[in-house]
């Protein structure tokens, strides 16, 4: 059997290979398979963990509250929390006041960060030594800003799609 793929000959992909959006992706799953790799002793994967954590840093914590604080769409955030809820390893209330749902660790979640930040801490160690923790401090602050600067950019395209004739000023370019 014989495939053929569609005529690509025409279409313009230069600049393509440098796309922030890719590269970051590209990394963040490398990084993210390393770190999964020293977690598995403790039952646990990165993005579980970055969950865990922020809960057991605010609980009882509310679940938009734990999407902003990671970035986290709804649809990923409600997927994931439903995960960790049929483990045991959180619990999430009711609906409260202003249709608010919180969200706080269970015995079992305390005990698997237990198990999970000292393995953290050893590929932390590692990777940013590697890289030299001074650049990492550097490349950290600007991973914190261009994340702020895409949420922000977010809201204003957000703002645009729901009201396209209110007058927003473009953004400022990421440089």
């Amino acid at each position: 059997m014989h495939v053929k793929g569609a005529d690509t000959g025409s279409l313009d992909l230069h600049g393509t290979g440098t796309c922030a959006a890719l590269n970051f992706r590209r990394t963040a799953r490398a990084v993210t398979r390393l770190y999964d790799l020293a977690l598995a002793p403790s039952g646990i994967r990165a993005t579980q963990m970055a969950i865990l954590t922020a809960v057991a840093k605010f609980q009882p914590l509310s679940m938009s509250r734990i999407g902003e604080i990671l970035v986290l769409d709804q649809t990923t955030l409600t997927r994931s929390l439903r995960l960790l809820r049929k483990q045991g390893l959180l619990e999430i209330s009711r609906r409260a006041a202003r249709r608010q749902r919180f969200v706080t660790l269970t015995d079992s979640g305390v005990k698997a960060l237990a198990l999970a930040v000292p393995l953290w801490r050893v590929v932390q160690a590692k990777l940013l030594s590697d890289m030299g923790n001074n650049n990492w401090s550097v490349l950290s602050n600007q991973l914190e800003r261009l994340a702020q600067e895409a949420v922000q950019m977010e809201s204003l395209e957000l703002k645009e799609i729901a009201d396209p004739e209110s007058p927003n000023p473009p953004a400022d370019p990421v440089v």
